[in-house]
């Protein structure tokens, strides 16, 4: 009887993409690895200097150098390539070119008979997302989008600098749109069992705090050119959480399907994820104003991407 291996293959060896390699490798998830960019030299050269730190692994993992045939075989397909967001530019502002890019790549990979799992980084995400599903004609359940997981931990990072204490024991999430439209649940956000807002009455702390979050993209980018450490680790554990059939809750880009009173969009919430896809999304109980905000969220993804998909 055949042993299963599991396969994670990553399109698109960038900065995201090596650094979710790299802690990949680091962190033994899987036991292939399989990687694919146009850039041939690159992407080799990548493959040598992650075998050659296989002696410090924790796990063995089998690394190399792929092609879409290797998708057939795949659990998980994770898409990191496409044009980087550049300074000044929006996450919106990145639909047109990546759009074309994604419906070329998704197509090597379907061509292939891929029935695993899409994990989509690539901005504008929640767009993007919803264009694999589109593309490809899995069931909505097997196209997850990075979404706000790293908008949360950003978030849960400096509510723990805030009051001083470990990151891990802070549970605060931010939904809607990987983008500007994005929001923080403040009535569901807690340390230790004690809610946020009980704590912090002033409004002008919680608005410095999310907006910190919200920037913390432009912020970095001005510095250094691009984020990719923080998203690359916010994909490992995704990865994770698929390999292990975890059943965690992430907040990640998902398919709503009358939740939140949506239809018809992929965005960013909190969601049970496990060796299947999208188990269930969970729906919080959001306060009048966390509605309003999300509304517009979906209406500002669904205005953009829209004229894209209709006609």
């Amino acid at each position: 009887m055949a042993v299963h291996v599991n396969r994670v293959v990553l399109i698109g060896t960038g900065l995201v993409g090596s650094s979710y390699a790299f802690a990949m490798l680091n962190q033994g998830v899987s036991e292939e690895l399989v990687l694919i960019d146009l850039n041939k030299e690159k992407s080799e050269g990548d493959v040598m200097d992650l075998n050659h730190g296989l002696a410090f692994a924790p796990s063995s993992t089998r690394i190399w150098f792929g092609d879409y045939e290797d998708c057939k075989d795949a659990d998980i397909v994770v898409l990191c390539a496409g044009a980087n967001q550049k300074p000044g530019e929006t996450r919106l502002d990145l639909v047109d070119k990546n759009l074309k890019i994604f419906k070329n790549i998704v197509k090597n990979v379907m061509d292939n008979e891929f029935n695993g799992i899409f994990i989509v980084a690539t901005n504008p995400v929640d767009i993007l997302s919803y264009a694999v599903w589109k593309y490809s004609g899995l069931p909505q359940s097997q196209v997850i989008g990075s979404g706000t997981i790293l908008d949360t931990a950003r978030f849960r990072y400096l509510l723990a600098e805030h009051f001083d204490v470990d990151t891990r024991n802070v549970h605060a999430y931010i939904i809607g749109e990987h983008g500007d439209t994005e929001l923080p649940v403040w009535s569901h956000a807690d340390i230790g069992g004690m809610p946020i807002l009980d704590t912090v009455t002033d409004q002008e702390v919680l608005d410095h705090l999310f907006v910190s979050v919200r920037d913390a993209a432009y912020q970095i980018i001005e510095r250094k050119g691009a984020t990719y450490y923080g998203i690359a680790m916010g994909l490992v554990r995704l990865t994770k959480a698929i390999i292990h059939n975890e059943n965690s809750i992430l907040t990640v880009s998902c398919f709503l399907n009358g939740e939140y009173g949506e239809k018809d969009v992929y965005i960013g919430v909190p969601a049970i994820v496990n060796s299947k896809g999208i188990k269930k999304v969970l729906e919080l109980k959001l306060n009048e104003k966390e509605t309003k905000q999300l509304k517009h969220s979906v209406s500002v993804l669904k205005e953009t991407m829209y004229p894209f998909f209709k006609g």
